[in-house]
């Protein structure tokens, strides 16, 4: 059975599988529960496109990035393992993805539905599951108006992580971000939270991750070896 789980886009709640108003972030200080009293949490945060499933290539644009459809869609061997041994260790599991593609004019709101859709079925059948979803859909080049926006949500600030902290209690010192751009690191480290870069480039990424004081906790070659460093650094 999946877990409860929410969705959001640019920070905004999802009506009927739409964003209210893609346009404008909201405030992360906004729609926190008062958790006065009550255990915080720990959470791991995942970013979606090379860490969840893999990238794509796409011939017509040159570059690998995340699929536009959901039929090149594909799990990474191993995550939805990963992802049952963060909840059995008591971590919360939340997604938080920059996801610009819309705007871009790469696909359609009904596709990034459908990628959705199917990310859940296939964790689903591991028995795995995320306790929330955060998407930044703005870009600042974006082709359509709407989405076009320096927003606070997209990483490397640190707004989506922020709203995750507040609607879900997480203690962030003791929490952590994994993904596999630099973006994601200074995502994590702008919210006060360990970091863990995804790399099989290890030796090339290491000499460049200090680069404007960004540099990951660690390097691993993908989500299982992250979380298995994550739960032995937690004994």
């Amino acid at each position: 059975m999946m877990g409860k789980e929410e969705d959001l886009v640019g920070g905004i709640p999802l009506k009927d599988g739409v964003e209210t108003n893609p346009a404008i972030c909201a405030n992360t200080d906004k729609n926190n529960r008062d958790w006065k009293g009550e255990k915080m949490n720990r959470a791991v945060f995942l970013d979606r496109d090379g860490v969840v499933n893999e990238l794509r290539y796409h011939p017509d644009l040159k570059i690998k990035c995340a699929p536009f459809t959901a039929s090149k869609f594909k799990m990474i061997n191993g995550v939805p393992e990963a992802i049952n041994l963060i909840h059995r260790f008591g971590y919360l599991c939340i997604l938080i993805s920059n996801q610009p593609d819309i705007g871009l004019g790469m696909m359609t709101v009904e596709d990034f539905e459908e990628i959705k859709l199917k990310m859940k079925t296939e964790l689903a059948k591991a028995g795995a599951y995320m306790d929330g979803e955060y998407y930044c859909m703005h870009h600042p080049a974006a082709m359509i108006e709407e989405y076009k926006s320096n927003c606070d949500c997209r990483k490397p600030k640190p707004g989506l992580l922020l709203r995750a902290s507040g609607e879900h209690n997480i203690d962030m010192a003791n929490s952590w971000f994994i993904g596999d751009y630099l973006t994601d690191v200074a995502a994590g480290k702008n919210a006060d939270c360990h970091t863990i870069l995804i790399s099989k480039r290890k030796p090339e990424i290491h000499d460049s991750a200090g680069e404007d004081d960004v540099k990951p906790d660690i390097i691993c070659s993908d989500l299982t070896e992250a979380v298995q460093y994550i739960l032995k650094a937690g004994e």
